[in-house]
């Protein structure tokens, strides 16, 4: 995967094999990936790449994270249950997404048009990071504490958690203690980029 924010936009996330090729959704999404890009460092958030994919950081907290696919293009938010969400505009990405976190886009001139609301909801964000308010820690069974690295991926990653959901209890509790060992975020990240395939063919953290 890529790790560096600019080959996305050039390239793609590196995570199959139209990565670097016309047929690639960045370059379907070219121009509304762009002014999202320019509109989330116009707030004066950190551009970082997580997951393949430009993650825009601040006061040490996630708060957006770009994503392209054929059939649309988005900006997903971290901490979504805090997320007022007052225009109606957040959808989830999926079955398994617990929270409606991310605007969707279907036409890359819309992002020009709701660029204020785009802004107004960064901002809320932003705001919550800069307050040190969290949302309220949701209840996961006494032994899968998952880490909250992987709670965001899956927040931005359908596939994933989808996948993931259909582990059994052993494979799954394998991913949360070798997540869990990890002293570092980036460690843990690094390792969630790293499991991705073994989690979407059904493996445990130590299978083959």
């Amino acid at each position: 995967m890529i790790t560096v924010a600019d080959e996305y936009f050039a390239k793609g996330c590196g995570r199959c094999e139209r990565f670097a090729t016309a047929d690639c959704s960045t370059q379907q999404w070219k121009r509304g990936l762009a002014e999202l890009r320019r509109i989330c460092l116009d707030e004066g958030i950190l551009e970082t790449v997580k997951w393949g994919h430009p993650c825009f950081v601040h006061n040490g907290r996630n708060i957006a994270v770009i994503g392209a696919f054929r059939g649309d293009f988005r900006l997903s938010f971290f901490n979504a249950a805090l997320m007022k969400d007052p225009d109606g505009l957040l959808e989830k990405q999926g079955p398994n997404t617990r929270h409606p976190d991310m605007i969707r886009f279907t036409d890359e001139s819309r992002v020009r048009q709701m660029e204020p609301l785009i802004r107004a909801y960064l901002r809320e964000a932003i705001g919550y990071a800069d307050a040190g308010i969290k949302p309220p820690k949701e209840k996961e069974p006494v032994d899968l504490e998952l880490p909250v690295e992987l709670s965001e991926a899956f927040d931005f990653d359908p596939e994933l958690a989808e996948a993931f959901n259909k582990l059994t209890p052993g494979r799954k509790k394998s991913y949360v203690i070798n997540l869990n060992s990890a002293k570092k975020p980036e460690t843990r990240v690094a390792r969630i980029a790293k499991f991705r395939e073994k989690i979407l063919s059904g493996k445990g953290a130590m299978e083959r």
